[in-house]
């Protein structure tokens, strides 16, 4: 069986884009995932994983490929029952969707780890990329904003990203873990490269990197690690990074990513938009069009990350420890 050779930080939808492009480059079982869990919430009694899905339906060949989430050719049934019976309904699961949530639940309930779940799942729908969870242990996203403390979720999908952000917690992070599954990677030294995905680094990567002892763990690996930037132009294509950068205080700049991921990550892939500003970060770079549309840009993307690693591990370039 091969081991992973190269492990994803990962979000959702951009991550998800990034991981397919990876899967393509890399041989069967190459490519591990790590994927936030820390926008999973309950709903209608159900535990969901949008992020963990995600990866699951794009790399399943399963996703909305129009959306980049959720099932393609999904039914709507029970939510429009949902609706005539007046429950809250802000939140759109699907009936294929449904029934994986359903499973997740039960089979939580009966004592299974989402790491043991999310690789079952994975397998049976085809995949040979491994799905790990940041962690078993749940994980929860709150924004304080102007309009009070809100749930990923209800900041994310219900309000739209509209209100302003003044701070974002992880609750339960102090006592997450990292699982047994990646501490059984990480020492597995079959790893040589690192990439963190172009998701939102507060909201997708910094919970990653905040489960206790992971990010000293990922940087004894000493391989190189490799950020795409989530920017082009200095603005996000979709999501609300810009508009959390600023904020929060960040610069929204490829000086702003540096920034945030310093001390950690040895190189990143820039968009040629932002080629200007990157000759400014005395890291090594690499120039490519970083918005992926179709399989080919997804994968010109991870040939950029994996070439730069490939650069990065032949060098004398190192970042201490």
């Amino acid at each position: 069986m091969t081991l992973p050779s190269v492990l994803l930080l990962s979000g959702g939808v951009g991550g998800a884009k990034l991981a397919l492009g990876l899967d393509r480059m890399l041989p069967p079982g190459a490519l591990a995932m790590l994927v936030n869990t820390a926008d999973d919430f309950e709903h209608w009694g159900l535990r969901i994983c949008p992020d963990l899905d995600t990866a699951l339906y794009t790399l399943g060949g399963l996703v909305d490929t129009e959306q980049g989430w959720g099932r393609a050719e999904e039914s709507w049934n029970v939510l429009d029952e949902m609706r005539r019976r007046g429950n809250d309904s802000w939140f759109k699961l699907g009936d294929k969707d449904l029934a994986l949530h359903l499973e997740r639940t039960w089979r939580l309930d009966a004592g299974e780890t989402l790491t043991e779940i999310s690789a079952d799942f994975a397998a049976r729908y085809g995949l040979s990329t491994r799905l790990l969870p940041m962690s078993d242990d749940p994980v929860a996203t709150e924004l304080e904003t102007a309009d009070g403390l809100l749930p990923f979720q209800r900041y994310f999908v219900q309000q739209r990203c509209e209100p302003a952000v003044r701070a974002v917690h992880y609750r339960g992070l102090t006592q997450a873990k990292v699982s047994p599954a990646l501490l059984q990677l990480l020492v597995a030294n079959s790893l040589r490269a690192i990439i963190i995905a172009p998701s939102n680094p507060v909201l997708s990567i910094a919970p990653i990197l905040a489960v206790p002892g992971l990010r000293p763990l990922l940087r004894a690996a000493q391989i190189p690690i490799i950020a795409v930037s989530p920017l082009i132009g200095g603005r996000a294509v979709k999501g609300p990074t810009s508009k959390l950068m600023t904020e929060l205080g960040m610069s929204s700049s490829v000086q702003g990513i540096a920034s945030f991921y310093a001390e950690f990550v040895d190189a990143f892939v820039i968009d040629r938009q932002d080629e200007r500003s990157a000759a400014e970060l005395a890291v090594p770079i690499a120039l490519t069009d970083t918005l992926m549309l179709t399989l080919e840009d997804r994968v010109r993307v991870a040939e950029a990350a994996l070439s730069l690693a490939q650069r990065l591990s032949t060098s004398d370039y190192r970042r201490s420890v």
